[in-house]
């Protein structure tokens, strides 16, 4: 018996959210052998090949567990990155995570994917409360957090790590606590 899995795909006027495919590989696995990108991800430990193919399979599966999860992000034909809810069992809730590639900062991206994804995480996920946690010395993440109208409440642990708690405004613009 096998399950089907509907990912959206959506769009915005520069970007494709969308399910990760197989092809998605070699860009993501750069990606994450960057030093630059991962500096404040897991420590600043650099992923190897199966390991990223670890973390694709990872974010299918979420979408399968829980019905929301990341989305692979495409500009101009190319993978540039990740966006969407992060929700591994042990995290005290769901999270709107980034991740763009470092050749495509600067450009507002990760901003109008995270807005993408915050907003049909609210509107077609129902879900009720949505936080993004990022590491204390990340300024340019918490600078989308900020232009998302997130607002820090405090820190929280997060398996081995301490990060600074944002809570994304619900829809309509106010806060759920």
């Amino acid at each position: 018996m096998s399950t089907i899995i509907e990912i959206p795909t959506l769009r915005t006027p520069n970007l494709i959210l969308r399910a990760f495919r197989a092809a998605d590989l070699d860009a993501f696995a750069a990606m994450n052998a960057d030093p630059v990108f991962r500096r404040h991800l897991g420590g600043g430990a650099l992923l190897s090949r199966d390991q990223t193919w670890a973390l694709m399979e990872t974010a299918l599966g979420q979408w399968g567990l829980r019905g929301y999860g990341l989305f692979a992000v495409e500009a101009g034909g190319a993978f540039i990155g990740r966006v969407g809810i992060l929700h591994p069992a042990d995290w005290p809730a769901p999270e709107l995570a980034w991740g763009i590639a470092p050749a495509a900062w600067g450009r507002g991206l990760a901003t109008e994917a995270a807005r993408t994804a915050r907003d049909w995480a609210f509107e077609q996920a129902g879900l009720p409360r949505l936080v993004s946690f990022i590491a204390p010395a990340n300024r340019p993440s918490a600078r989308v957090a900020e232009r998302l109208g997130a607002v820090p409440e405090g820190q929280v642990a997060v398996r081995d790590f301490v990060a600074d708690l944002w809570v994304h405004p619900a829809p309509g613009g106010g806060m759920v606590a």
